[in-house]
């Protein structure tokens, strides 16, 4: 290369003197190149963003987990004649008998937590903050990639005896334990008070539109045992039992031949609250061992959970992950079709570089038959055109190399999209720039090499 170069370096010379003396051509001729190498980067930074905000969200919704979560219906039309509304009305709901019969039954399971959750507001020394408790087991955070910058995870002892104690986000470290260490510490939700012994690490992943499948925001939640809730909070199964006992007390036995009687159930009891939530959990949480587990076990789930709740479709089973993946398939197409609209213009680019040599060597040739006249080889004449076109699109890459990092850069404060601009994005954009260049400069430069000396002296 740099014998080439000494070789015809006065042929390369004499492209740079020609780019320099014709600054406003040259930079019109750059500009697709320009536009075409920024448009480049810009997208890949885009779809790189796109795709570690993906991975980001898969990491927070757990690997191989499956949610199951409680369908809440209107009950205020269970009053007729139904079979299935009038069973529906004594289904438990989800509750931890189902959490033990699948810990028992399914050996694909490798880690499975009940969750209970309620918003209202957490209180210390007289201040006042709006938080969501959450009861769940350890498993919780493994299952959810939930790491503690300090203090420890529950005991067997706290869990199975409802001790309360609780781990906290980092929004409520930073709102009651901003100057002292939160470890030891007490804080009073919904009128208990709580022993603080963990602090989640804080979490800047956005997970819009899967916070009705069970995926929190954490930072704002105070976790607890699931049996602290039980026993101290909330349990509707108590509530649902006390429902089911009301029903039960309001039949009416009606007399037959023999003594014999049969049971008519009063069908405007228990549906005097519409919506009425009867599932002891919020949600159940499982995940499975192996991703090829997922389907598999989604499907024994639902069979099993049908047959435990009486035939009644009160939940609903999701694959977050699932669901992430087909998300990331839509955008990769999305991102190949950006790709491949901003490569368009660096084709368009590429014809102009074309189109202006074709016009730069009708203008020169002249100059051209006078080189050749004096000594000069075709290879010359190649290489001066093509250093020229060259030049004009390398020069130009490095420019909309530039512009393409302000652009992604933009687009993340405009758009509020995530980019991230890589050295491979910047490395392919400047390549194909280089590419175009050479591809779209050596037709006119061979067209010009091919120039007859004397017919090039005398051409008007």
């Amino acid at each position: 290369m740099f014998r080439f170069i000494l070789r015809y370096f006065h042929d390369i010379e004499i492209a740079v003197e020609s780019i320099v003396s014709n600054k406003l051509k040259s930079m019109l001729t750059a500009l697709g190149i320009i536009f075409g190498v920024a448009a480049v980067i810009a997208m890949l930074a885009i779809g790189k963003g796109a795709k570690q905000e993906i991975m980001d969200q898969m990491k927070m919704v757990g690997v191989n987990n499956i949610l199951i979560n409680p369908i809440i219906q209107d009950q205020s039309s269970s009053g007729s004649e139904d079979t299935e509304k009038q069973t529906k009305k004594f289904s438990r709901g989800l509750s931890m008998l189902d959490v033990d019969a699948i810990r028992e039954v399914l050996p694909s399971v490798k880690r499975i937590s009940p969750e209970i959750s309620f918003n209202s507001v957490a209180m210390m020394n007289g201040v006042k903050y709006s938080a969501k408790l959450v009861g769940v087991s350890n498993d919780y955070f493994y299952l959810y990639n939930l790491p503690l910058v300090s203090g420890s995870v529950f005991n067997d002892y706290q869990e199975e005896n409802g001790i309360q104690v609780c781990i906290i986000g980092a929004n409520i470290r930073a709102k009651f334990f901003s100057k002292i260490d939160p470890i030891g510490q007490y804080i009073k939700f919904n009128g208990i008070w709580l022993k603080v012994i963990g602090v989640l690490q804080k979490t800047n992943v956005s997970l819009t539109g899967f916070e009705e499948k069970g995926v929190n925001v954490y930072n704002d939640n105070i976790y607890i045992p699931i049996q602290t809730m039980l026993m101290r909070f909330q349990n509707r199964a108590l509530v649902n039992t006390k429902l089911v006992s009301e029903a039960t007390s309001n039949m009416m036995v009606m007399g037959g031949p023999g003594g014999m009687g049969r049971v008519v159930i009063s069908s405007s009891d228990a549906s005097t609250n519409s919506e009425t939530n009867y599932n002891q959990l919020d949600r159940i949480v499982v995940q499975v061992a192996e991703t090829e587990q997922l389907n598999p076990t989604t499907e024994i789930l639902s069979r099993m959970l049908t047959r435990r709740h009486t035939g009644v479709k009160d939940f609903e089973i999701t694959v977050p992950e699932l669901l992430l993946k087909q998300q990331e398939r839509t955008k990769d197409i999305f991102n190949i079709v950006l790709g491949v609209i901003a490569s368009i213009s660096l084709l368009v680019g590429g014809i102009g570089i074309m189109n202006i040599m074709y016009a730069s060597v009708m203008e020169r040739i002249k100059e051209i038959g006078t080189r050749m006249a004096i000594g000069a080889k075709k290879m010359d004449i190649v290489v001066q055109f093509l250093s020229e076109a060259v030049l004009i699109s390398v020069s130009g890459g490095f420019i909309g190399i530039f512009f393409g990092v302000i652009m992604a850069k933009l687009i993340e404060q405009i758009a509020g999209i995530m980019t991230i601009v890589s050295f491979f994005s910047i490395f392919i954009a400047f390549g194909v720039s280089a590419a175009v260049g050479v591809a779209f400069g050596y037709q006119p430069a061979k067209r010009a090499s091919e120039k007859d000396p004397i017919e090039s002296l005398r051409y008007e």
